[in-house]
């Protein structure tokens, strides 16, 4: 991804002391709001090393980062440092903080250098967002939830605790190409057949053999690194919750300087890129999947690609502490302990979190919808050569609010949309659309099988059908779990 350029203003460590390029001061902190660092000595502000962009053109192979580099399992925690200015040896612990205080003279000493522990990435994106405009975008966030929050969290509720935290990424750019064949469908006449209760409406429709090709370079395409924040099979954890708050603006990257974690918190990476290779070829391939769909508006049933092939020809990887703000809310059910919290992006704002839901209103207000719906129902029934066909919903009106609402505050679907929200250029296109027959009276109005939205690299699907089914699946068990509360 990316190519370290040094910046002539900036005095480099040397053995863990950074110092400022003004006075040679070490104690050295990063101002927020312009992103630079800034001596607290001296008070003059200067930009860390700069990162400049490499395109992925020019990817051979598979390039990984020093600070990407696998995770030893026997690497130490524990590193010694010598302070260069009274010559006394100080030991950090990695595995809670990358700076320390020489306890002689007061320097500050930094772990600036990659270890193959996951402690130190390669470039860090600095907070942009202030600890203020992140508790407003909290609370506004909640304020909208709290309808059908519990009484104790609301009771409990205060941005007062909320924790700047540096998280590990991976920063993946991704030279491929990829190959699509199937078959697509154009509708060209829509028309209604039979009479009184036997009518319908039908279609007539063209079918193409359809086929694309192309070079595709991503840029920038953004993986979680830890594998906690990959993890959402855990029914206990709302869904996406980090995820949902990218994309992060990571063209502003910095070369890492242990500087910036002043006065936040950072989480160390424990995953390696062997166990992040599938879940990026994935997304990749859902990317350039995602490309193609510009070039097939005329399938206006859908397309079915029987044959995919993404081959990637070069790929880098680099590790990245991007950041975060965060509220949390411990949650106890009995015994158990449920942890919930609010997340914004320090970037852009983006906010997305969890609210603990009073499962008691959310029935009771589902019930009176339920019983207002049936009564509609009935009341539709009963009118003379009423020919609706929409009825039955009013019976379900109050399941389907219970199951919206619910699914709303487990963030349902809430995810990262690194299909469309991903840099990349398509090259080197061909395309080829080839009527072989066509169908008359068809009944549905679009293509069952067709799967150019679907994604393989997420759990979510694009295919709202498939959303609407999931969500009445789960129904049945939705009701069980008002029982535990």
């Amino acid at each position: 991804m990316d190519e370290i350029k040094k910046n002539t203003n900036v005095i480099s460590s040397e053995d863990g002391q950074n110092k400022c390029p003004k006075c040679g001061a070490t104690d050295i902190s990063v101002n927020s709001k312009t992103g630079k660092l800034r001596c607290n000595f001296c008070r003059f502000e200067f930009d860390s090393d700069i990162v400049e962009d490499k395109s992925p053109k020019d990817l051979e192979g598979i390039e990984i980062g020093a600070g990407a580099s696998r995770i030893e399992a026997d690497a130490q925690d524990q590193m010694t440092l010598k302070c260069q200015s009274c010559g006394a040896e100080v030991v950090i612990d990695t595995s809670s903080s990358t700076q320390a205080k020489c306890h002689w003279c007061r320097n500050t000493l930094s772990i600036n250098n990659q270890i193959a522990n996951g402690a130190v990435p390669d470039v860090i994106l600095p907070f942009k967002v202030s600890k203020e405009d992140a508790r407003s975008q909290i609370e506004n966030f909640v304020g909208k939830r709290k309808f059908f929050a519990h009484p104790k969290f609301k009771q409990e509720f205060s941005t007062e605790n909320i924790n700047g935290v540096y998280l590990p990424y991976m920063i993946v750019d991704i030279k491929g190409h990829m190959d699509l064949a199937g078959e697509g469908q154009v509708t060209t006449r829509t028309y209604t057949v039979g009479s009184d209760d036997d009518k319908k409406t039908v279609h007539d429709v063209d079918v193409y053999k359809v086929a694309r090709s192309f070079d595709i370079e991503i840029d920038d395409l953004t993986i979680e690194s830890s594998s906690d924040k990959l993890d959402v099979s855990n029914n206990q954890k709302t869904n996406n919750i980090i995820n949902a708050i990218m994309p992060f603006d990571t063209d502003k990257v910095v070369k890492y300087n242990s500087n910036y974690l002043k006065g936040y918190t950072s989480e160390k990476r424990d995953t390696n890129v062997e166990e992040l290779e599938e879940i990026c070829r994935l997304q990749g391939s859902d990317i350039a999947r995602h490309s193609a769909n510009s070039t097939l508006k005329k399938y206006d049933r859908g397309v079915r690609w029987d044959h995919e092939d993404f081959e990637i020809s070069g790929q880098s990887w680099t590790a990245a502490y991007l950041p975060v703000w965060l509220y949390s809310y411990m949650q106890k059910k009995g015994d158990e302990k449920i942890l919930h919290y609010v997340a914004v992006n320090a970037r852009t704002k983006e906010t997305m979190g969890s609210v603990p839901i009073n499962m008691g209103k959310l029935f009771l207000i589902s019930a009176i919808i339920e019983f207002f719906g049936l009564i509609i129902a009935i009341m539709i029934s009963m009118i003379p050569k009423n020919d609706s066909d929409y009825g039955w919903l009013f019976l379900l009106s109050g399941v389907i609010f219970f199951a919206v609402k619910y699914m709303r505050y487990r963030n349902a679907g809430a995810r990262h949309t690194y299909e469309s929200e991903t840099k990349y250029e398509v090259k080197n296109s061909q395309a080829s659309d080839q009527k072989i027959r066509s169908m008359r009276g068809v009944e549905s109005s679009a293509m069952a099988s067709a799967n150019n939205n679907e994604l393989k690299g997420s759990r979510v699907t694009l295919d709202k059908d498939k959303v609407l089914n999931k969500t009445m699946d789960m129904v049945d068990n939705i009701i069980d779990k008002t029982k535990e509360d």
